[in-house]
This record gives C-alpha cells, sequence and structure tokens, in this order.
C-alpha cells in the first residue's frame, strides 16, 4: 500500500513504474532469432521479425515459463489461460505496424515487491506482468541528417511489469525498482544488464495536494540506470509543482530525460487504452498454461532472497542487516554460504559460534569493499571462497591480526598467491602469542609509562588504550592485541 512521505513544497507524489525485463532466452517470443547482444545490424532478424507476408508467429515455450516464475515469486496469479493482443501503432522501429503484447488478460496478475527503505519494510503492490515481444531500434546518431534502424531486438520477449502507483518518492521507487532487478536476475529470467537495455523502466509520475484525486500523470520513458530513475523523477516533480503554482495544467504526455541537462522534455501527447485499438492477436491462439505445469516450475524454484535471509538470521545468528546484504544477489549468497561452510569445517571440533559471523563481516567490509572499487561481480572475484575462510581461520586462532589479515587479504586479491601461511610468512605478520615474550614486552611498556600507568589507575579508561598502543608499537604490531590486554590488566591489578 502507498506509505507516507513528506510534501514536497506542499504536494504529494504519486509514482507507479513499467519495468521491461528482457527475458533471458536464447530465441526470440515468436521466432528462432537469436537474441544475443552486439550483432551487427539487422543481422538477428529473421522472416518473422521483419513481418514478411506469410510468415506466423510461433510461442516460445522458455519465455512462458519465465513469466510463471516470476508470478510464483511474487505472489500473484498464474493466469491459466491468457490472450495475446495487437497493440496497433506506427513507428518506424515496428515492422509489422503493430506490437504483439497481453491486454486485457495477462499471464501474472497481481502480486507485489518486498523491499526495505530506511530501515523499513516496504510493498508495492503489482498490477500485471504481461508478456510481449520487443521493437527495434532506431540509430540516430550514425548518420547525418538521417535515421537508421536496426531490427535485431524486434521480437525479443519482454515481460512488462507493471506497479501499482504506491509510491511516494523517488527515493521509494528507485529501492523499488533494485529490489525488482534483483528478484528477475535472481530467479535466471533476465540478466538484468541496463546498459544493454535488458532492465529499463519507464515512471508514471504525478503530483496532487493532500487528500486530493489523482493528479495528470506524465510517463518518463526508457529510465537505464537507477540513478536516472531518481534524477528523472525529481526532475519531473519540480517541473509539475512549477507549472501547477504558475496555474498551468498538466497535460498527459510521454516525456524523455535528459541526464546531461537533467531536465524531461515532452516527446509526445500520451496516448490513452483506446488509440491502440488492441484486439486479440488472430495468428496466435490462447495461451494454455496446464497446472501441472506451474507445479513443476514451482518445485524447481530457487529459494526466494527472504526466505534464505530468515534462514541466515534463524540458522547462522546473522542480524538482519547482514542477512539481507548476503541475499542481495544468488551469486553473494552462494558465495558467504561457501566460505561459512569452508570455515566451519576447519573449525571442526572446536566451539563455532560466530564463525557464519565472522564470514558476513568479511564479505560486508573487505570482499565488497574491493568489488565496489573495482567495478566486479562477486562471480569475478580473485579470492575463492576456500581461500578467504582460510584467512579467516588464521584471524580466528589468533595466527595473524585483523589488521595485517587485510595486508594478505590484498595480496590475494592481487593474484600475489594462494598460500595464506606462506604470505604471512612471507610479510611477516604471524602475531607474536609467545606469553613469556609478550609478558617482558608488557613490564617494558609500564616501566616506561609511568604517568598513563598512574591515569588508569586514577580511572582514566584511555590510558590503558595508550598502553596497548606501546604494546603493538614495541612488537612492532606482531602482539595479539587481545593477549596483550588480558597481560597488561594483570599486570596493572
Amino acid at each position: 500500500m502507498p506509505t507516507p512521505a513528506p510534501l514536497i513544497r506542499g504536494f504529494e507524489v504519486v509514482i507507479g513504474l513499467e519495468t521491461h525485463a528482457q527475458l533471458s532466452t536464447a530465441s526470440k517470443i515468436f521466432s528462432g532469432a537469436s537474441t544475443a547482444f552486439g550483432a551487427a545490424p539487422n543481422t538477428q532478424a529473421c522472416a518473422v521479425d521483419l513481418a514478411l507476408p506469410g510468415t506466423l508467429p510461433v510461442m516460445n515455450r522458455g519465455a512462458v515459463e519465465r513469466a510463471i516464475r516470476l508470478g510464483l515469486a511474487v505472489g500473484a496469479k498464474v493466469a491459466l489461460t491468457s490472450i495475446f493482443a495487437r497493440k496497433n501503432y506506427f513507428y518506424p522501429d515496428l515492422p509489422k505496424g503493430y506490437q504483439i503484447s497481453q491486454y486485457e488478460t495477462p499471464v501474472v496478475q497481481g502480486g507485489k515487491i518486498d523491499f526495505v527503505l530506511n530501515g523499513q519494510p516496504r510493498a508495492v503492490r503489482l498490477t500485471r506482468a504481461h508478456l510481449e515481444e520487443d521493437a527495434g531500434k532506431s540509430l540516430h546518431e550514425a548518420f547525418a541528417g538521417q535515421t537508421g534502424i536496426d531490427l535485431n531486438r524486434a521480437g525479443t520477449p519482454l515481460l512488462e511489469i507493471v506497479s501499482e502507483p504506491d509510491m511516494r518518492s523517488s527515493a521509494e521507487a528507485v529501492e523499488y525498482a533494485r529490489a525488482l532487478h534483483a528478484l528477475v536476475v535472481w530467479l535466471g529470467i533476465c540478466d538484468g544488464n541496463m546498459q544493454e537495455g535488458s532492465f529499463r523502466c519507464d515512471a508514471n509520475v504525478s503530483v496532487r495536494r493532500p487528500g486530493a484525486p489523482y493528479g495528470t500523470r506524465r510517463e518518463i520513458k526508457n529510465l537505464n540506470s537507477f540513478r536516472f530513475l531518481q534524477q528523472a523523477i525529481d526532475a519531473e516533480v519540480q517541473w509539475q509543482i512549477d507549472r501547477i503554482e504558475d496555474g498551468l495544467a498538466i497535460e498527459q504526455a510521454t516525456v524523455l530525460f535528459n541526464p546531461d541537462t537533467g531536465q524531461t522534455r515532452a516527446m509526445r501527447t500520451k496516448e490513452d487504452a483506446h488509440d491502440y485499438r488492441y484486439f486479440p492477436d488472430p495468428d496466435l491462439p490462447p495461451l494454455v498454461i496446464a497446472p501441472e505445469w506451474v507445479e513443476r516450475v514451482r518445485a524447481a524454484m530457487p529459494e526466494l532472497p527472504a526466505a534464505m535471509a530468515t534462514r541466515f538470521m534463524q540458522q547462522d545468528g546473522l542480524p538482519a542487516e547482514a542477512a539481507h546484504l548476503m541475499t542481495q544477489s544468488l551469486g553473494f549468497a552462494r558465495y558467504y554460504e561457501a566460505t561459512r561452510d569452508a570455515c566451519l569445517a576447519l573449525h571442526a571440533g572446536r566451539d563455532a559460534t560466530g564463525v557464519p559471523r565472522l564470514a558476513a563481516n568479511w564479505l560486508m567490509g573487505e570482499v565488497s569493499k574491493r568489488l565496489n572499487a573495482d567495478g566486479l561481480d562477486i562471480q569475478a572475484t580473485p579470492v575463492p571462497a576456500p581461500t578467504l575462510a582460510a584467512l579467516i581461520h588464521r584471524v580466528a586462532d589468533g595466527t595473524v591480526s585483523h589488521n595485517g589479515a587485510r595486508q594478505v587479504f590484498d595480496a590475494l586479491w592481487s593474484g600475489e598467491g594462494e598460500d595464506i601461511d606462506a604470505l604471512i610468512e612471507a610479510r611477516g605478520l604471524k602475531q607474536m602469542n609467545d606469553s613469556g615474550e609478550l609478558q617482558a614486552i608488557v613490564d617494558a611498556v609500564i616501566a616506561a609509562n609511568a604517568k598513563s600507568v598512574d591515569e588508569y589507575r586514577a580511572g582514566k579508561d584511555k590510558a590503558f588504550n595508550a598502553l596497548v598502543g606501546q604494546v603493538m608499537k614495541a612488537s612492532k604490531g606482531k602482539a595479539n592485541p587481545g593477549q596483550a590486554s588480558d597481560l597488561l590488566k594483570k599486570a596493572l591489578g
């Protein structure tokens, strides 16, 4: 349901998103042509895609199965019978003069997307998700004064996921889009590559005074990054409020966002459904899905992010935030599980309480930091999970300090070796765990720092930290901080 949000200049923002997810099939929705990205223009458009006379569409079973998968994941009704319709409009990159889509009876009906915004749970209702074919692409930049047409995308399978107008801020819209993006990638139904157009959003935006009817909406088309989505909505909201405050009306329109200027501009007057003259496609029979097929898909579904996060909290003792981060993608979750399991194996026979949390902390810390810095996905990490687990084990058993382990991790990331013990030894990072040697250092530090000793005994805790620092300095960072603290406290009474 809609969630309260701060008013902007006395206006409430109303947002709904229409998201086009390109389905991960190898061939197009109604033909056998390839969907691979990056081919030379018009080399992946067959007779069906070009709408040559005498050709007929044939439904891609894989596209239907991916739609079923989404429907089950969002708690929607999967329609056992749905209808394909012709959406009629003229555009140079639409070879048929119509787009095959679904209108009155879509394959997925209802459902919701759950996510977290500012630490609070949110849910946005879905109206529908329907199957359709993509259009081609107009190329304006490559030809001076002319436009080229590339029909490679024509017929590419899309699942258009339509939300209810439940969002009340650009930040909420972005978090919804991120959650939906993560889900379709998790399910394996879309690769989520926004740069290649595999996941793109249209934002329907309007403003109104609190309690008033919905305002006139304008649709911002083809937003292919979360940053642009937020910027476009914010710019459109300000434009609409400015116009209303100037006493002017908002006209329903389709607009484009220019990231260079940070402004939206009208592309055309927004059409209503009747302008497209929808009618059932006579070349395609109703799409009939057997209940047994739905159950087979359900049985093969991966564990969903929310269920997995709950399991990590209950089974591994992770706090909610850590469990959420471990399930940010299926690849990340699998890497965490592999690291955790390898850590537990190394701790066999000893108390393993807290070991999963140690693994999660490393993934949230050093691993995430390096992935973000290098722009890598978790699948591209140069540090295998068993190697990371071996490093965590050496921190846990006191062989190396956490600071020293970070140095070893940097070496692993840079490809300087995989043998943890050898890297620790080569860099002189092995902690001093000999109690006799460490006791001698502690005694020397106490003798040389009478002022800090007196301050600590007078109740100043910072003085104790200073003494620990002196021990670490005297040991050249090799002392075990925990052991040093224990020896200091014992020596100081």
